[in-house]
């Protein structure tokens, strides 16, 4: 019976002569990755079941989140996964060694026809060789260590045919960005894509890795790349073991089959929070940017490099913007480097960072901060998934001449002054947090600001400022941890403004004598806590440091919604919800918490 090419694929790593979508056979998987983020939860599953290794040398680390090992959780699970690697025999591919899928293509661990599966949610992006890719949880993955095999559902297969020609302005992110515009997240899902034509034909390696490495933002199981005789020289140098790809038979049965003229395609961006949200890049002219990024997975390739370079020779960075380079591996890193490239990105003003996933994987650079703007060459720009910022998805080009540029732009249409940032207009206006002394030298007594509700009992001292920053005495310097260890409000100091007022529940600041789970609200400019109670030394510690605590033991009968703007009278206790236009009441100052407020402190330092 004719089969598809990834049926073919997976019928060889099974018990089967034919496979047929729908149906659910075990897979024998050529090599299995774990990175370091998920790996120690890999190495906690092998230990709590007592499983042990199948042919470890087809098993494997690769350190690619966080190849800097900077941030303390990821050091110490690599550190797991090391201990366990010597322990078993598994190959680590350490932080000097870049994306896991790019190094198994480099070192020749997977060729034309193979099958892996990683931790990794883009190990689709073997796809470009003819290769069958799958990311997996940790738990398949412990178990593909232990079996050498995995379960996996055939799924049906779609036909995707390039017709006419690829047009010269038009890159593979373009192309992967005007695929997401016609068929969305979701109407490919669970679909195997294979690509046809003569346009795919002529695709090089770099462009079949940028494509199918977005399988996985269209929804798509995988997209599959028949291997072109370039591809099959490059892997046939490289790969350990002799190999004979796989095609599709010529009656092989497709569900869906689509034409697409690609004579139309144009330069595109995602615009921020979905990449299937693709626009003409003609529709953001001159949309102003802070940052740009070039790497990941998608677009880290020499052939990236190489078209960011030809932009930067002999131009710099707009002022003000921050370019961020980094290469998808060390072999590519040292050939930029070699060839004079890493000159190129230095002399432009780019931050060029060691090989890794950088952004991506918030574990390396290429993060944003709040209200930045980035362009970047990413593969997804979901809320948070690169930063708290806005990220436009586009081509390396693109992205380049916009760090150019100032401004979203390409690289036909760099102007000859980059846009500037327009300054502020000055306020005299300051926040009362800031300043509260009226000319007679007294503090106001009426406070107004936006609520975070915060509808939990028993939050402690460690949640409010966990006891690894105790370190930290200067005040300004504590806002930045404020409810760091506390679950759905770990970002609570980027989000906070100066003025918020916290609303909470019984025991609020239960725990330590910590005076930072006090001062870190002022430092952030919180204006006032009010909850149904306080843990009795947080209460002392908040009224001797004259920051505003109040009481209010019927909190759950009030109608209060998350982000309300209250007006709250310290003396008389009352409160006025400025939606409702509802008044309810609260202990008012004591005499001494009054008097100590308007003091500045107990020690009348302010």
């Amino acid at each position: 019976m004719a089969m598809t090419l990834l049926e073919k694929i997976l019928s060889a790593h099974s018990k089967y002569d034919v496979v047929h979508p729908g149906e659910i056979v075990d897979i024998e998987i050529d090599s299995r990755v774990a990175r370091d983020f998920g790996g120690a939860n890999v190495v906690k599953n092998l230990n709590d079941f007592r499983l042990t290794i199948k042919d470890p040398e087809k098993t494997f680390f690769t350190f690619d989140c966080n190849p800097a090992g900077s941030d303390q959780k990821y050091a110490v699970n690599q550190h797991i996964c090391r201990l366990f690697a010597r322990e078993h025999g598994v190959k680590v591919f350490d932080i000097d060694a870049g994306i896991g899928t790019h190094i198994l293509l480099e070192e020749g661990y997977v060729h034309p026809g193979s099958t892996v599966v990683s931790t990794d949610s883009h190990a689709n992006i073997l796809g470009a060789i003819g290769a069958f890719g799958q990311g997996m949880g940790d738990m398949d993955i412990a178990a593909a260590w232990h079996n050498g095999k995995v379960w996996f559902k055939i799924p049906s297969s779609v036909k995707i045919i390039f017709d006419g020609n690829i047009p010269d302005n038009v890159s593979s992110k373009d192309i992967v960005l005007n695929l997401l515009k016609i068929f969305g997240a979701n109407s490919l899902l669970g679909y195997s894509i294979e690509m046809y034509g003569p346009a795919v034909d002529r695709l090089d390696l770099d462009d079949r890795i940028t494509i199918s490495s977005m399988a996985t933002e269209m929804g798509a199981i995988i997209i599959l790349f028949p291997p072109a005789k370039a591809i099959l020289d490059y892997c046939s140098v490289r790969s350990k073991t002799k190999f004979e790809p796989f095609f599709a038979d010529d009656k092989a049965y497709y569900e869906k089959t689509f034409t697409i003229d690609v004579t139309v395609f144009k330069p595109m961006v995602s615009l921020p929070g979905e990449p299937h949200n693709t626009v003409n890049v003609s529709e953001v002219p001159g949309r102003k940017i802070d940052s740009a990024f070039v790497g990941s997975c998608t677009n880290g390739r020499m052939n990236d490099m190489n078209k960011v370079a030809a932009i930067l020779k002999n131009r710099k960075v707009a002022p003000g913007v921050v370019l961020k380079i980094v290469p998808a591996t060390d072999e590519i890193w040292k050939q930029c480097l070699n060839e004079g490239l890493i000159d190129i990105f230095k002399k432009a003003g780019a931050l060029v960072s060691n090989a890794g996933c950088a952004g991506c994987a918030a574990g390396q650079v290429g993060q944003n901060g709040p209200g930045e703007v980035t362009i970047s060459t990413g593969n997804r720009n979901f809320p948070g998934k690169q930063g708290k910022g806005s990220v436009y998805l586009a081509s390396p080009e693109v992205v380049a001449a916009s760090a150019v540029a100032g401004c979203i732009t390409t690289p036909d249409n760099i102007p000859e002054k980059p846009c500037l940032f327009v300054q502020p207009e000055r306020t005299t206006k300051t926040h009362m947090n800031d300043h509260q002394l009226k000319k007679t030298g007294k503090k106001i007594t009426i406070i107004e600001g936006r609520i975070w509700l915060i509808s939990r009992d028993n939050i402690d001292t460690d949640m409010i400022f966990h006891n690894r920053y105790l370190a930290t005495t200067d005040i300004k310097e504590m806002g930045q941890y404020t409810f760091d260890n506390l679950k759905g409000f770990e970002y609570f100091s980027k989000k906070a403004k100066p003025g918020d007022i916290i609303v909470s529940g019984k025991n609020f600041g239960c725990g330590s004598s910590r005076q930072q789970a006090v001062d870190c609200f002022p430092a952030l400019g919180i204006q006032a806590i009010i909850a149904e109670s306080f843990g009795a030394i947080y209460e002392r510690n908040a009224i001797n440091a004259a920051f505003p605590i109040m009481k209010c033991k019927e909190l759950t009968l009030i109608d209060l919604k998350d982000g309300d703007f209250i007006k709250v009278n310290l003396k008389t206790g009352q409160i006025e919800n400025k939606r409702t236009n509802k008044i309810f009441n609260a202990e008012p100052f004591s005499d001494v918490q009054l008097e100590v407020y308007q003091k500045g402190g107990l020690l009348g330092k302010y």
